[in-house]
């Protein structure tokens, strides 16, 4: 019997890939709340009190999955949600590197730590990338955790030192 990570065996387990509905926004926030709390707090930061994510995220999902401009990839063991992955779609001013302007925001990549190294999070990236190129855009983007990194280069993300954010 081969085990992964976390004692989860991959012989029993069954890895099915779907794309987010309705049916999966509450757990998938959930999941999303836990993967930013973690990075939050890995970060040494401590997470604010008073914040209403889960409101805030259920909002931006109805809306982004209802106009086409969200899409998410799960992998699932089961009825668990063990993987995520999520594409926005924006648009900006067509540019030489980009010259559609539409460009993917890559976010929401988390995998449930005792299924990681298992290749899941490769294809959920995979998945939401496809998404992005039948969409139409020229690029994708993503500001990467630390534990991120390592995927998103082998996957052929190279660093943009030139990113820069302003926060109001």
């Amino acid at each position: 019997m081969q085990y992964g990570v976390g004692g989860i065996s991959r012989m029993k387990m069954q890895v099915v890939y779907k794309k987010l509905s309705d049916v999966e926004l509450d757990k998938f926030i959930n999941m999303r709340i836990s993967q930013l709390t973690e990075e939050y707090t890995v970060s040494g930061k401590t997470v604010p009190e008073g914040v209403d994510m889960e409101s805030a995220l259920k909002d931006f999902y109805h809306r982004h999955m209802a106009d086409g401009t969200f899409v998410s990839w799960l992998a699932m063991d089961g009825d668990k949600i063990i993987g995520t992955s999520g594409m926005s779609f924006v648009e900006k001013p067509p540019y030489f590197s980009c010259p559609t302007g539409k460009i993917g925001l890559l976010s929401s990549m988390y995998t449930d730590p005792d299924y990681r190294r298992m290749g899941i999070a490769k294809e959920l990236l995979h998945r939401v990338i496809e998404e992005a190129r039948n969409y139409g855009c020229g690029a994708v983007q993503i500001t990467a955790s630390d534990m991120g990194v390592k995927l998103y280069t082998a996957y052929g993300f190279q660093h943009n030192g030139n990113f820069m954010q302003y926060t109001l």
